[in-house]
C-alpha cells in the first residue's frame, strides 16, 4: 500500500516557490524543523464573489520575502502519490495578493489573495444606457473594459436587450443585476468574466463538469438539512408600456397570491425573464448537505453535480449541485469540504 502523499505547486509573479515552501526550518528550543509551508487554503464559490487564497508560511528565520500586494500568484493542487487518490496536480488558476500580514513569535507570513481585483475600476460606479443590443455583447464590453475574456453561455448571449440603463452602478454590480434577471450568475475566475445560467455545469472553459459520486465513507462528517419551501405560488413582475404610458404586469405561475418584484422593468421582454427567474429560485426547496472528505479532491469545483450513497434515502434522492468548495492543506494533511444544495 503506497502512502497518501498530498502535493502543491506555488508560483509568484512568474517565479516557482514550490522549493521554498516545501524546505525544513529549524525551530527554536530543540524542536524538531517543520515544512515552511504551515496551510494552504483554497476556497472556492458559485456565486458573485470572488475565490479566495490563504497561505501561511513559516518565517522563523526571517529568509522569506514578503510579497508586494497585487502579485500574481499561480497555485496547482493534488496528490505526488497514494493508493486511495489519483495522482498529479489540478490547476487551481491564479490569485491577485490583497493583504500580507508577518507577526509573532512564532514568526509566520499571512498572505491573502483573490482571483478577481476588486478594489479595482470593476466598482467603480458608472452612468450608461444600452440600446438595440445583446446580453453577450453587453458582457463583451465590459469583460474587455477590464482587460478580462469574456465568456456568456451560448443561451444567453443572444438575446435581445432593447434598452437597459445602468444607473450609478459598478459593472460588478450591474452584471449580477443582469444575473438576477435572467437565472444567471457573472462570476470572474483566472482573468475570465463568466456569465452563465445557475446550474450550467461547466467549467471555466465552457466545457461540462463531470458528475462526482461521493460514498458517505469518503468523507470524515456531514450535515444534511432541509427546511419548509415558503409558499409563493406566482411571482408578479411590472413594466413600462412606452405606447400607453401605463404600468402594466406578468405573472410567473399563479396570480392569486403571487409576491410583487420591487423594481419596474423597461419592458415586457425583462419582465417576464425578471418573474421566470425569481419563480425559479423561489420553487427551489432549500435542501444542503455538507460534507467534508477525508482526503482532497482538488477536482471538485463549484457547479459540479453530485450524487452521493450510504446516506439516508431521502439524501441519495436530490440531485445535488456544488455551491462551494474549501480545500485545506496542513498539518491534518489535504481535505475538501464541500456545501451542497438542490440542482
Amino acid at each position: 500500500m503506497i502512502s497518501n502523499i498530498a502535493a502543491v505547486r506555488v508560483v509568484v509573479d512568474g517565479k516557482d516557490i514550490t522549493p521554498v515552501l516545501e524546505g525544513r526550518v529549524p525551530q527554536p528550543n530543540g524542536r524538531p524543523p517543520r515544512r515552511r509551508l504551515v496551510s494552504l487554503g483554497i476556497s472556492e464559490k458559485r456565486g458573485e464573489e470572488a475565490d479566495q487564497l490563504d497561505l501561511v508560511i513559516d518565517d522563523t528565520d526571517g529568509t522569506v520575502a514578503l510579497p508586494p500586494t497585487g502579485a500574481k500568484i499561480h497555485v496547482w493542487l493534488g496528490w505526488k502519490q497514494g493508493s486511495d487518490v489519483t495522482s498529479g496536480l489540478v490547476d487551481k488558476g491564479w490569485f491577485i495578493v490583497d493583504e500580507v500580514a508577518h507577526g509573532g513569535p512564532p514568526d509566520l507570513i499571512t498572505i491573502r489573495a483573490r482571483s478577481a481585483d476588486f478594489t479595482s475600476d470593476l466598482k467603480t460606479r458608472r452612468e450608461k444606457s444600452w440600446h438595440g443590443t445583446t446580453l453577450g455583447a453587453i458582457v463583451t464590453e465590459v469583460a474587455q473594459r477590464h482587460h478580462l475574456t469574456p465568456r456568456c453561455a451560448a443561451s444567453l448571449a443572444g438575446i435581445a436587450i432593447t434598452s437597459k440603463a445602468q444607473n450609478r452602478e459598478s459593472d460588478v454590480a450591474f452584471l449580477r443585476r443582469l444575473g438576477r434577471e435572467r437565472g444567471a450568475v457573472a462570476k470572474i475566475a483566472r482573468g475570465v468574466l463568466i456569465f452563465s445560467p445557475i446550474s450550467a455545469g461547466v467549467t471555466v472553459s465552457g466545457k461540462p463538469i463531470a458528475t462526482v459520486r461521493i460514498a458517505r465513507r469518503d468523507g470524515d462528517a456531514h450535515q444534511y438539512s432541509r427546511q419548509k419551501r415558503d409558499d409563493v405560488p406566482g411571482v408578479k413582475a411590472t413594466w413600462h408600456d412606452r405606447r400607453s404610458g401605463k404600468r402594466l404586469h406578468i405573472v410567473a405561475g399563479k396570480t392569486e397570491g403571487a409576491k410583487s418584484l420591487a423594481r419596474v422593468y423597461a419592458n415586457e421582454t425583462d419582465a417576464k425573464a425578471a418573474a421566470n427567474a425569481a419563480s425559479g429560485r423561489a420553487g427551489r426547496e432549500p435542501v444542503s448537505l455538507s460534507l467534508t472528505l477525508a482526503l482532497g479532491r482538488p477536482d471538485i469545483h463549484p457547479e459540479t453535480k453530485a450524487s452521493v450513497t450510504g446516506f439516508k434515502a431521502a439524501i441519495e434522492s436530490v440531485e445535488w449541485l456544488v455551491a462551494e468548495v474549501v480545500h485545506s492543506l496542513g498539518d491534518r494533511g489535504f481535505t475538501t469540504a464541500l456545501k451542497m444544495e438542490a440542482s
